[in-house]
């Protein structure tokens, strides 16, 4: 992903609201799951990491990035977006800039 579409991503997940809320049990393999299946649907996904949750978001971001094949578009604070695109062309709903 070069900048110009990481910037693209950016501006449309400021208008996003988060979907998930990362609490004191951090990453668990049912949140993964869930957050994987919300990619395929969706490809931007805005987190939340609670105050009550003791881990860095930017190493859970990375672990999270791992573990559904996606790629961090950013963390600011205690937010996480993520975005993968997704695996059927009839669900893709994001065009990404080309250069």
């Amino acid at each position: 992903m070069n900048s110009k579409q990481r910037s693209f991503l950016k501006g449309i997940a400021m208008t996003t609201e988060p979907l998930f809320q990362i609490g004191k049990a951090a990453l668990t393999p049912e949140l993964t799951k869930a957050v994987n299946e919300t990619l395929e649907k969706h490809e931007l996904l805005k987190i939340s990491v609670l105050q009550n949750c003791l881990e860095d978001p930017k190493d859970m971001a990375a672990r999270l990035a791992a573990r559904t094949k996606s790629e961090v578009v950013q963390v600011i604070g205690k937010k996480i977006v993520l975005y993968r695109q997704a695996k059927e062309e009839k669900h893709r709903k994001i065009v990404l800039p080309r250069d």
